[in-house]
């Protein structure tokens, strides 16, 4: 059978590749394979570029050119080519410094240097760079981007929302009002607290051979400091240097990273559940799209499914980022193998994020508050006065103000507008706090609400 979307065994690269195109980029077999390439190179080339090694000669600004085209032009099927390789090779990254001699023999200043590629590195010298290259593209060009989406679309509808006062519940039950953009604002300040740690998740590396403590290194040329060295090959990534580690670097910042996912991607499922919710009660109402069948037998549903979907792959990607947060920092001694296989799998736990993220902001955008139902809703919940009732009454001395009103709300049914007036004429308050009182509505009773979502 020939691969297509309809004969791939996951979904991301099936059902929904075309809406995971940008990760490509970073996390196909074929991206890392490129990745490995540039990071081969830009060892190469930091070697030639210092005095200390008269044996790698300074390269010419064309060799360096010819070099980075290397990188940039690097193609599919240069990719076929070091695969064949590797089938030689039985090792990945060893096919990648086979690959680079054949290509750099039409370059004579770079072909004499060409014992020096891979120079005293260990795979994971290359592997880690790799790998924390990935996850910084990807989340700079790809993810922090539909977060944003997502955050301004949710703002925008917190401010649009401000003041639409709705019945809140609490254990599922009618309590003190809010508004809808409120409760559209709460997210957004999740999100942007979320956000930050995600942006703030470092991205570390290492370059410092077999076991970590530049052996190999320091044989070949002690005089020079190599740690240094090392610093400036990852630094000139846009990496962080890690001065610690073993044969590979120990994943700390990459458990922290998927944790910071992980996190957004829960504040995204309590979103997606209470949209879900609100649309179940009529609170919002949803596009519809010509052409769309809600149900195969009932015509008339308009499911909440972009929620549905985001909240499934949501739980797909939280079961693949917190088990590599925390498989991916340990370890056995110096180096075991268990991290590679685990590491593979980065992009499908990305894939599922971002298919969770896509559909998410899809649904926001198909929504419409239903103020009508909304209202209409509050309207007959007047029982949520009997807190602001009992709480003036508190301030004015009157014995017994919650047993009071618990006695005449709670459990009951028919409680109006009535009921709590002729309640309220009996109170021994000053007129001025009666009148408060009667004046209340449960739309009116929404606090800073509607300064709190259009501050946000």
């Amino acid at each position: 059978m020939n691969f297509s979307a309809l004969s791939a065994l996951s979904p991301v690269d099936g059902r929904y590749q075309n809406k995971l195109s940008s990760l490509r980029e970073y996390f196909t077999e074929l991206a890392l394979i490129r990745m490995r390439v540039r990071v081969e190179i830009a060892w190469l080339k930091q070697l030639a570029g210092d005095s200390r090694l008269p044996e790698v000669a300074p390269f010419s600004a064309s060799t360096i050119a010819a070099m980075d085209r290397i990188v940039e032009q690097f193609s599919e099927a240069d990719g076929v080519r070091v695969k064949a390789i590797e089938a030689e090779t039985n090792h990945d990254v060893k096919a990648i410094e086979y690959f680079l001699q054949e290509k750099l023999k039409a370059f004579p200043e770079a072909q004499a240097a060409t014992g020096f590629i891979h120079f005293a590195c260990t795979s994971e010298d290359i592997n880690n760079t790799c790998h924390a290259l990935m996850l910084h593209g990807s989340r700079e060009q790809v993810m922090l981007p539909m977060l944003d989406q997502i955050i301004g679309r949710l703002r925008a509808m917190a401010h649009d929302l401000a003041d639409v006062a709705m019945l809140a519940r609490t254990h599922g039950q009618a309590a003190t009002p809010t508004t809808l953009g409120k409760e559209m604002a709460n997210v957004v300040h999740r999100l942007e607290r979320a956000r930050g740690r995600l942006a703030a998740a470092e991205l570390t590396a290492k370059f410092n051979g077999a076991v970590g403590n530049y052996n190999a290194h320091l044989v070949a040329y002690p005089d020079i400091d190599w740690e240094n060295f090392a610093s400036e090959m990852v630094t000139s990534l846009g990496l962080t240097f890690n001065p610690y580690t073993t044969q590979i670097e120990p994943h700390d910042c990459i458990a922290e990273l998927f944790d910071a996912y992980a996190r957004i991607n829960t504040v995204l499922l309590d979103l997606d559940r209470d949209v879900w919710g609100y649309v179940s009660l009529g609170y919002f109402k949803q596009k519809v799209k010509a052409g769309e069948v809600g149900s195969s037998t009932m015509p008339h549903k308009v499911n909440p499914i972009d929620f549905e979907n985001s909240e499934g792959n949501l739980g797909v990607a939280n079961a693949l980022l917190r088990h590599m947060a925390d498989k991916l920092p340990i370890s056995r001694w110096q180096r075991d193998l268990t991290d590679s296989t685990v590491l593979r799998n980065m992009g499908v736990a990305l894939g599922h994020t971002l298919l969770a993220w896509d559909s998410c902001l899809r649904g926001l955008g198909k929504l419409e508050a239903n103020r009508s139902h909304i209202a209409h809703d509050l309207d007959a919940a007047w029982e949520v006065l009997a807190e602001p009732i009992q709480t003036v009454m508190r301030r004015h001395g009157i014995a017994d103000p919650y047993e009071q009103l618990k006695a005449l709300t709670r459990g009951r049914d028919g409680i109006n507008r009535d009921t709590l007036h002729a309640f309220i004429q009996g109170l021994a308050i000053p007129d001025d706090a009666k009148a408060r009182l009667l004046a209340l509505t449960p739309a009116g009773y929404i606090g800073l609400a509607t300064t709190l979502a259009k501050r946000i």
